[in-house]
């Protein structure tokens, strides 16, 4: 078994071998590592893969098994041939950062982030460009100091959106505000690069080298993007990039990357100029995303790491240059000053301090685009092999202690916390209904419909339902957040008209009782549950609907099940600041419509199986609410245990006094069923389940009973609690569909 392919449990027991127990738990220990035990000092020693690339080129390099060996092992011809690789996978970086962006974003960024955008660099730069003016005496030891300067002033876009990647935080508040930030600083230090640059030519080769750069980015934006938007007009909607468009733009890029021939100070500019050209998204920047990306983050770019860490000359040093002193000065001063900078927008804005802490660490972030600059002067014998080393490490320290820190500081699940009930038994009466409803595919709406239409709403007690419609992000990097206007028409929005329609029809059917505001994000499948917290926490919903992963053709038989959005339910259960419901249709041919008639004699049979606790009592609050339908008829079956069970006093009187009440109500009928143990229950559940067109179960994830025992054993969906699991067997199939309920989860 190799390094990489070894277990997490291996290195678990390997550390709990090397460091003793009571250091492990010490408040220290757990301090370091970011979180409590193994786990987090994992995270803590290997916070990201290309660090651990580039310490693995350090170890091959000379400072580390010395000269000769390394001379026999890797030679400088080698070393220069894999960069050449390591080069394009970092032009390709850069590319593909242009792709994923909408450059219309630099319009639309608010105050606030071209605030922390510009003080995250003019501050920094100012003090780093005035001190090398007073320090440094020699002229060529200055344009050297002024040429790698913006590598530690410098905030760029694509080195914190791989970094909120990472951390999982970019459809967070606080990650929307750190990369919009970002955009406007990597603007700013583009053109303060180029300043910069030109600056240090001579005058003619200045003006030749702009020339160049106006020409082809004209060329780029007046002529190459417009054909690129003609081609994607003469793609059919939903069908793929042709390979020969996609070869063509596999040699665009090539031959952007040749422009460093006439223009060497921004040898790389050439790439992003031509992503920024394309159009971010379908069916050309997510179809070169998709195809390419992998191979340059995986392959190409990993090379430029190995061999930044071959080309250190010298482990540990004493610093003499002078120029290498006035640059480890100008690096502190410059992250010093940029950090204080960037906290004083996000105060005045009224952030808290510790977030506003956070986003200030994020934009002192530095990674493989300074790397890639200290490489090129390194080459270029701009700076000797001490200096090198210096910036090395520098980046290296920078780039493992951001993420470590900016984990410690911030976690987006806690403004999502259960402080406040907002759940379904918390609502007073005749109070409106807040929902949030998502929607993946336009099967989902019908299923959705249905739920809304029994669950009965009217003009004493309406029902305000937001509907997300949950859209994968392809070939961009910026995740996106729609609320739809309803006074505009619906054919300018046509990936989601239809299902606009279908709610807003749903709303004109229930005039008075129901209102329907219709939103759409497009983010990673990773980072969607954060969309569905914050649009509940925002709409403060005590409901959310979650459609199951899984689906099933009429014959009972699997038609998809998606890892995606069974990972996205999973987060919004563990996360979610309201009750979650999820929705298990295998009833698409029930026509709803039939229930919203009070004179319909056509019965919709519910069930509720009830055993006790939060959830089962939040299953049987919004049953009851069902059951104020006249077209719905409302079975309480009680699950028993043949032997007195142990348990929590208070939660068993809230239950007896809720089962007291439905005994009370003429319209429900309450069936009370002893069971020994979990396959008992399963047998029951069994026969039950034809009987019914919806059955409502709690989560129950936490609570153990007789009535379940034994059940977790064969669990595939744990996620679901124990019933919720059964009824998803393929052994219950029927026409009955479930809605597994998970009542909020508060803190006291």
């Amino acid at each position: 078994m190799s390094f990489l392919t070894k277990p997490e449990s291996y290195y678990e027991e390997l550390v709990c071998e090397i460091i003793p127990q009571k250091v492990q738990s010490s408040g220290l220990w757990k301090g370091l590592a970011g979180g409590s035990g193994i786990e987090g000092w994992l995270n803590f020693a290997f916070p990201r893969v290309e660090l651990v690339i580039a310490l693995a080129g350090l170890i091959l390099s000379p400072a580390v098994i010395g000269e000769t060996a390394s001379a026999k092992l890797i030679t400088t011809h080698a070393v220069n041939g894999v960069g050449v690789f390591g080069a394009l996978g970092y032009a390709g970086l850069l590319f593909f950062s242009g792709v994923k962006m909408d450059p219309t974003m630099v319009i639309t960024v608010s105050r606030r982030a071209i605030d922390i955008g510009l003080l995250a660099v003019i501050p920094a730069a100012v003090l780093s460009i005035t001190s090398l003016q007073v320090f440094c005496y020699n002229k060529e030891e200055k344009a050297k100091a002024l040429g790698i300067s913006i590598g530690y002033f410098s905030s760029t876009y694509p080195v914190i959106t791989c970094m909120l990647n990472e951390l999982k935080i970019i459809n967070s508040e606080l990650g929307r505000i750190a990369q919009t930030s970002a955009i406007v600083s990597d603007l700013f230090c583009v053109i303060l690069f180029m300043i910069i640059s030109l600056f240090r030519e001579n005058v003619d080769n200045a003006l030749k080298q702009l020339a160049i750069i106006i020409i082809y980015t004209s060329f780029v934006f007046l002529v190459i993007r417009p054909a690129i938007k003609l081609l994607i007009k003469r793609i059919p909607k939903g069908k793929p990039l042709d390979n020969f468009y996609l070869g063509l733009f596999i040699f665009m890029f090539l031959a952007s990357i040749v422009m460093a021939k006439w223009a060497p100070r921004f040898r790389f500019l050439g790439p992003y100029v031509l992503g920024l050209a394309i159009p971010d998204g379908p069916p050309v920047g997510s179809t070169l995303v998709e195809r390419l990306e992998t191979m340059i983050n995986h392959i190409f770019l990993p090379m430029l790491f190995a061999t930044a860490g071959m080309r250190v000359e010298k482990l540990f040093f004493i610093i003499r240059n002078h120029i290498s002193i006035i640059t480890i000065s100008n690096a502190a001063m410059a992250i010093t000053v940029k950090l204080g900078a960037c906290l004083l927008p996000p105060l005045y804005y009224n952030m808290p301090l510790k977030d506003a802490f956070t986003i200030a660490i994020i934009m002192c972030s530095k990674g493989v685009v300074e790397l890639a600059g200290f490489i090129y002067s390194n080459d270029k014998r701009i700076i000797d092999a001490e200096l090198y080393a210096v910036l090395f490490y520098f980046v290296l320290f920078m780039s493992s202690i951001v993420p470590m820190l900016v984990k410690n500081l911030y976690d987006p699940s806690k403004k999502y916390a259960g402080y406040n009930k907002r759940n379904l038994m918390a609502l007073k009466l005749h109070s409106p209904l807040p929902i949030v409803t998502c929607i993946h595919l336009p099967d989902d709406v019908g299923s959705t419909i249905n739920l809304l239409d029994v669950a009965w709403s009217s003009r004493d007690s309406p029902m305000i339902v937001n509907v997300l419609h949950l859209m994968k992000l392809r070939g961009q990097s910026t995740p996106i957040f729609i609320s739809h206007d309803k006074t505009k028409n619906l054919h300018d929005s046509s990936h989601y008209e239809n299902i606009i329609a279908s709610f807003d029809k749903f709303e004109g059917n229930n005039w008075g009782a129901a209102s329907v505001n219709a939103f759409t994000a497009i983010s990673s499948p990773d980072f969607m549950h954060e969309d569905v917290c914050t649009l509940a926490l925002d709409k403060t919903a005590s409901l959310i609907i979650l459609p199951f992963h899984r689906r099933w053709y009429i014959d009972g038989s699997v038609e998809s099940d998606d890892k995606y959005i069974r990972t996205l339910n999973s987060r919004v259960l563990e996360m979610s600041p309201c009750s979650v419901g999820i929705l298990m249709d295998r009833s698409s041919n029930i026509n709803h419509s039939a229930y919203n008639d009070p004179l319909s004699k056509h019965e919709y049979n519910i069930a509720v199986i009830f055993i006790g606790g939060p959830d089962d009592r939040e299953a049987l609050t919004f049953a009851k609410r069902m059951a104020l339908n006249t077209g719905v008829s409302l079975s309480v079956i009680h699950l028993v245990a043949a032997e007195n069970e142990e348990g929590d006093d208070w939660g068993k009187m809230l239950d007896a006094v809720m089962l007291r009440d439905v005994m009370n109500i003429g319209y429900i009928y309450y069936k009370e069923k002893k069971v020994t143990d979990g396959p008992e229950t399963a047998t029951m559940l069994h026969a039950l389940v034809h009987e019914f067109n919806l059955m409502i179960v709690g989560r129950r994830a936490d609570l153990e009973s007789p009535q379940t025992s034994g059940l977790r054993e064969w669990s595939e969906f744990p996620e679901l609690g124990a019933l919720g699991d059964l009824l998803a067997s393929a052994d219950y199939y029927s026409r009955c569909s479930v809605l597994i309920v998970q009542q909020q989860q508060t803190i006291t």
